[in-house]
Order: structure tokens, then C-alpha cells, then sequence
């Protein structure tokens, strides 16, 4: 008996009529969306929402589905080597230098002290950037040096393009590396932040109103069928729901708007715009003078073939 009264005494601060209230609202609730989604349920049955509300969620979800069309595309900037064109070739060729030097390592760390000779350390190479632009500069560079080392190579006219094209994407690609770093903070950070913060509060505003659109709907049906004795009871229910709608509905439509009127996304639309005429200014700038330096030496090396080819 002693057990019996500890377990009821457990039980009294628990309000099981509230909780099983509760419980039977969610399932009519969840009754009453099947039966909408499967058009049992006539549309003079299903409570309408303000023009207003309607046309703020509208309004919401074109804004959410371009700032997830644009998002799509523009985290490619997150990853430097989106236009890297060998970038598969040299990731397994540094992979096999990286195991390589971890090996040496370890041996020059724990072969101190014993009869078999130990290697030394190797350094880690320094981090190469990953874009085109980066690629292009580099395989200039080599391609100069190439026919630089030929013998006649310092007075090659080819050679002396290939350095001075190589000058200009050095330039090229650390514009790269600043725009990247830009967008990235300047818009892709604070796009998300909208749309992981504001939109996503706007979004559940409106999950709860349709929650609450839908205990109402089953509340009025429950009144629709309920007997003499239930009548009231299930009056006030519906009275109930009518409020948590409009209060829910009022408090939807108040995100909304702030989301709408928000004017970060057009600022980070700028500073992504920004950043990508600084960095292809910069490139513009870089070819246009380095064209201009080929361009005499293309004139000086068809003069000299023409002139030869005259002779």
C-alpha cells in the first residue's frame, strides 16, 4: 500500500488531462491534414487565411528560393581550385610526396641513437594555390625558363612573351586570391546568415500558423459532430483556436515584413559585384599591358621573317 502511495504521489503535479487534451488536438489536427491532402475536405471547410498573409508568404518564399538559386552557384568561391584544371593529377602526386616526407621524418625521429643512419628531415614544401590563373603563371614560368635555358634562349622573343605573359598572371591570380576571400566574406557569410537566421524565423512563423489553421479546422469539425453534452466544451475549443490564429497570424506576418524590408541581401549583392569588377579590372588591366608588350614583339618577330624570307 506503502508503494501505491508513493507512485500516486509521483503522479499528482502531473496534469494528465492537459496532456491528453494536447494529444488529441495534435491527432485531429494531423487527421484533418491528411483529409485536406487527400480533398476530402471541401474548401468552404477550411478556414481562409488574410490576403495579406498570403501575399507576404508569396512574397517570402521568391526571396528564399533566390537567395538559394544564387547560394547554389556562388559557394563555388568557398573553394579556391573551382577552375584549377589539373587539379586530380597533382592531388595524388602531392599525397605521394606528403607520405613520403611523413616516412622520412619518423625515420630521422626514431633512428636517432641507433647504428643505422638516419635521413634528414625534409621540409614541407610551400602551399601552392589552386585556380587557374595560378596554373597559367606557373606554366609560363617553366615555359620561359624552357626556352630561356636553349642555347640563343635569352634572345628568343617567344621566351621573353611567355615571362612577360607570366608577370600579368601572377598579377591575375593574387586578384583571384582577394576576390575570393572577399566574396566569401562579404556575401556568401552574411547570405546564409539570412537565410539560416531571418527566413528560417519567417518559415516557422509560418509552420505555426498552419498548425494553428489546422487545430482549428479540427476543432470546428469536432464541434460539427459533437452531442448536446459536448457542445460547449467543444465551442470554447474552437474559440480558443480562433484566437492562437490570429495572435500566430499577426505574429507571421510581422517577420515576414521584417525579412522583406531587410536590406542586407541588396548590400551583399553589391560587395559580391564589388569584388568581382575589382578583381576582373585588375585582370583587364594586367593583359591589356602585356598585350600591348607581345604585340611589338609579335610585329618585331614577323618583320624579321618577312625580311629574311625576302632575301
Amino acid at each position: 500500500m506503502e508503494g501505491w502511495n508513493k507512485l500516486q504521489s509521483s503522479f499528482s503535479g502531473l496534469n494528465l488531462g492537459q496532456s491528453a487534451n494536447k494529444f488529441t488536438k495534435g491527432f485531429n489536427s494531423t487527421v484533418q491534414a491528411t483529409k485536406e491532402r487527400l480533398g476530402q475536405v471541401s474548401a468552404d471547410e477550411i478556414t481562409e487565411l488574410p490576403q495579406e498573409y498570403k501575399d507576404l508568404e508569396a512574397r517570402v518564399d521568391a526571396l528564399r528560393a533566390a537567395h538559394l538559386g544564387l547560394l547554389k552557384i556562388s559557394k563555388v568561391y568557398e573553394n579556391e581550385s573551382y577552375d584549377y584544371p589539373t587539379q586530380i593529377q597533382e592531388s595524388i602526386t602531392e599525397l605521394g610526396g606528403t607520405i613520403g616526407r611523413g616516412v622520412t621524418n619518423f625515420a630521422a625521429t626514431n633512428l636517432k641513437g641507433t647504428n643505422l643512419p638516419a635521413p634528414q628531415p625534409t621540409a614541407t614544401p610551400v602551399q601552392q594555390h589552386k585556380t587557374l590563373p595560378h596554373a597559367l603563371g606557373r606554366a609560363a614560368t617553366t615555359a620561359a625558363a624552357t626556352l630561356h635555358s636553349a642555347p640563343g634562349g635569352p634572345d628568343d622573343r617567344l621566351g621573353r612573351g611567355f615571362q612577360e605573359y607570366s608577370g600579368a598572371w601572377q598579377k591575375i591570380a593574387d586578384a583571384r586570391v582577394v576576390q575570393d576571400d572577399s566574396i566569401v566574406a562579404g556575401f556568401l557569410l552574411p547570405w546564409q546568415q539570412t537565410l539560416h537566421t531571418s527566413i528560417n524565423v519567417a518559415m516557422k512563423a509560418r509552420q505555426a500558423v498552419r498548425a494553428s489553421r489546422l487545430e482549428l479546422d479540427a476543432a470546428k469539425q469536432t464541434l460539427k459532430n459533437a452531442g448536446p453534452t459536448k457542445q460547449e466544451h467543444a465551442r470554447l475549443e474552437v474559440e480558443n483556436a480562433e484566437d492562437d490564429l490570429v495572435q500566430k497570424t499577426e505574429v507571421a506576418i510581422t517577420l515576414m515584413k521584417a525579412v522583406l524590408d531587410n536590406p542586407e541581401p541588396i548590400k551583399n549583392l553589391n560587395e559580391l559585384v564589388k569584388a568581382q569588377l575589382i578583381f576582373y579590372s585588375t585582370a583587364a588591366e594586367a593583359l591589356s599591358t602585356v598585350q600591348g608588350e607581345i604585340e611589338e614583339l609579335s610585329v618585331a618577330a614577323e618583320g624579321e621573317y618577312r625580311k629574311s624570307r625576302d632575301h
